[in-house]
């Protein structure tokens, strides 16, 4: 579980980097950008409560839901930004090595991710 925790940190992290960088070549603030990756991290790595009763299928289903809405809307945001501006595309595009891996593990596959030993790049 601690090393989903460092994958989820280091994805957010890169990501946080990545818009600095855009922000930086744009000369423009992304506040809404922002805030969507910072409103997504924290939900990503919020740890649910205990229920006093198990969730049954529909309530699952309702949730599932609401997390897919949530990941459309950052999708949609990054195909928009990547398609109006070649920076962001370029950007993205050579450091998808790094990120692609994390957002399209399993769950089983994101419990064997390590984090990188310092130094490593």
């Amino acid at each position: 579980m601690a090393e989903e925790g460092k994958a989820d940190e280091q994805l957010f992290g890169l990501l946080s980097n990545l818009l600095q960088q855009v922000e930086a070549l744009t000369n423009q603030e992304e506040v809404e950008l922002r805030s969507k990756i910072e409103a997504l991290g924290l939900e990503v790595t919020k740890v649910p409560s205990k229920s006093a009763q198990p969730l049954d299928e529909l309530e699952i289903a309702k949730e599932l839901d609401k997390l897919s809405t949530k990941l459309d809307d950052v999708d949609e945001m990054i195909s928009s930004t990547m398609s109006a501006d070649p920076d962001v595309r370029s950007l993205l595009s050579s450091t998808a090595d790094v990120w692609m891996p994390v957002i399209t593990a399993t769950s089983d596959e994101r419990r064997n991710f390590t984090a990188p030993i310092e130094g490593d790049n």
